[in-house]
């Protein structure tokens, strides 16, 4: 897979995810997408960001809109995450780590004075033709949901222009 830019399309990719399905990027051709990367699930900032998009989900729905979460735990762990947390959005399991790299989000972290690869809280707005068309990096949790959803607000007014 080669490198995600802004105003590139993204090429399709498929992964699996929960609700025992695979999910493909051509799935939502028509639809907005939401990919946010996170570290870990049932950690603390995770799970404040999940609960962020959550709890927008409905707004983010009104504007066409779908939120996938990407992180490199398994689907059985995203199965569980998802359960206890309610989120009402699917979770894609990239061990792989094919989408992570194509999105370039795996960083060097110092966890205990050890130098490990981890993923980066990243998340990026795909349009409905499949091109990336905003990203976040370096994402802190609080207010990052409500910025994105006025990305969002944001497409859709210049789509109806």
């Amino acid at each position: 897979m080669s490198q995600i830019a802004i105003g590139k399309a993204i090429p399709d990719f498929s992964l699996p995810a929960t609700g025992d399905q695979t999910i493909r990027l051509s799935d939502f051709r028509g639809r907005n997408l939401v990919l946010y990367f996170y570290p870990k699930d049932s950690t603390p900032g995770c799970t404040r960001e999940g609960q962020a998009f959550g709890d927008l989900h409905d707004s983010f729905h009104k504007y066409d809109t779908v939120i996938l979460g990407v992180s490199r735990d398994s689907v059985k762990a995203h199965e569980n995450f998802k359960a206890r947390q309610g989120f009402p959005f699917d979770l894609l399991s990239d061990k792989e780590e094919l989408l992570c790299r194509a999105f370039d989000v795996l960083k060097e972290k110092n966890m205990y004075g050890r130098k490990v690869m981890g993923i980066e809280r990243s998340t990026f707005l795909v349009d409905a033709a499949g091109v990336l068309r905003e990203e976040w990096r370096k994402v802190k949790v609080d207010g990052h949901a409500e910025a994105v959803l006025e990305a969002v607000k944001g497409l859709h007014a210049r789509n109806d222009e």
